[in-house]
C-alpha cells in the first residue's frame, strides 16, 4: 500500500471524505484513469492533476460532503480541459467522486492498492538507503539485502522487507519471480558473487527482468571478463545493465544516484520488459 493511501485511511477512519478518482480521459490528461484525491473537511490526500481541474473538483467535493445524509451517496463530473478551466492539455477528464467513510475501509483498500514492481536491493550503504528512501515513496515492493547486522532502518512502510543474508548471495535463488534486481553492495567482491548467483539463476528460470550493477565502465569491464571466463556468453551479459540510471544525470552524491536508478527503475516498470541494457552515466564508483 502507497504511503498516500495509508495517510488517506488512517484519516478515513476518523472522519468521513469524499474519494475523487479519474475514470476516464480523452486526449491529453494531467493523470491517468485510476488516480485520485481524498477531500476532507479541511485536508486533502493524493492529486489528480492539480490546476483548475482539482480545484472544481474539490469544489464540488467538498459540497457533496457537506450534503451527507441525502440519497446521492456518488456523482460523475466531465471536464474538458480548455480555456473555461484555464488549461490548455486539449483532453477531457470524467471523475466519480463518492462519498466514504471508515465502513468503506474493507473496499477502499482493495481498490486503491497499486500494483508494485518487485525490486530487489542488494546493499545498505550510503546509495542503497538513499535508493530505499525513493523506493518507498513509489509503486514498488521493496526486498532490502545485506550481509551486515544492524545496517537497516527500523522504521520502514511494510512494503519494505528488509533480509540479513550471509553469504548474501545465497539470498538470490529465494528471490520472487519477476524481480528487478540492484546490486550495490560495500564490496566488489560481493557484487561479483551476488551477480553471478543472478547470472545462473537466469540462464536456468529466466524469471528475473531486470539486473543492474552500480559501477563504472572500467568496473563492468573487469566483471565481463570475469565472468566469460565462468562460461558466460556476451547474450548473457548482455542483460546485465551497468553502470544504472538514466543518461545526462551527473554527480556520485548518493541522493542524485538513487534518483537517477529510481527514474531507471520507472522506465522498466512502463514498459513491463527489458529487452536490452540502456545506456547510462559512466560516473558511479
Amino acid at each position: 500500500m502507497s504511503p498516500l493511501a495509508e495517510l488517506f485511511f488512517a484519516r478515513l477512519a476518523l472522519e468521513p471524505a469524499v474519494l475523487v478518482q479519474v475514470q476516464a480521459t480523452e486526449g491529453s490528461a494531467p493523470r491517468d484513469a485510476g488516480a485520485w484525491i481524498g477531500v476532507f473537511a479541511d485536508a486533502l490526500v493524493g492529486t489528480i492533476g492539480g490546476g483548475h481541474l482539482e480545484f472544481e473538483a474539490i469544489a464540488r467535493a467538498r459540497a457533496l460532503l457537506k450534503a451527507a445524509g441525502t440519497d446521492k451517496p456518488a456523482e460523475t463530473m466531465r471536464l474538458a480541459l480548455g480555456p473555461s478551466l484555464g488549461q490548455c492539455c486539449g483532453g477531457v477528464v470524467h471523475l466519480r467522486l463518492e462519498r466514504v467513510t471508515a465502513q468503506d475501509l474493507p473496499a477502499l483498500q482493495r481498490r486503491l492498492d497499486v500494483e508494485r514492481m518487485p525490486v530487489v536491493l542488494f546493499g545498505g550503504g550510503h546509495v542503497g538507503h538513499a535508493l530505499a528512501e525513493v523506493l518507498a515513496r513509489l509503486p514498488v515492493a521493496l526486498h532490502w539485502i545485506d550481509s551486515r547486522e544492524g545496517i537497516f532502518p527500523a522504521d520502514l512502510p511494510a512494503h519494505v522487507v528488509c533480509e540479513h543474508s550471509e553469504p548474501v548471495q545465497g539470498a538470490v535463488k529465494d528471490l520472487a519471480p519477476g524481480s528487478c534486481v540492484l546490486i550495490m553492495s560495500f564490496s566488489h567482491a560481493e557484487d561479483l558473487d551476488v551477480l553471478t548467483q543472478c547470472l545462473a539463476r537466469q540462464r536456468t528460470q529466466q524469471d528475473l527482468p531486470y539486473i543492474g550493477l552500480i559501477g563504472s565502465k572500467t568496473k563492468w569491464a573487469t566483471f565481463r571478463h570475469r565472468l566469460e571466463a565462468r562460461g558466460y556468453s556476451a547474450e548473457e551479459l548482455a542483460h546485465v545493465t551497468c553502470p544504472i540510471g538514466v543518461p545526462g544525470i551527473g554527480g556520485k552524491e548518493p541522493e542524485v544516484i538513487a534518483v537517477s536508478v529510481a527514474a531507471e527503475l520507472l522506465q522498466v516498470r512502463a514498459s513491463k520488459f527489458v529487452t536490452t541494457p540502456v545506456a547510462t552515466s559512466s560516473s558511479q564508483a
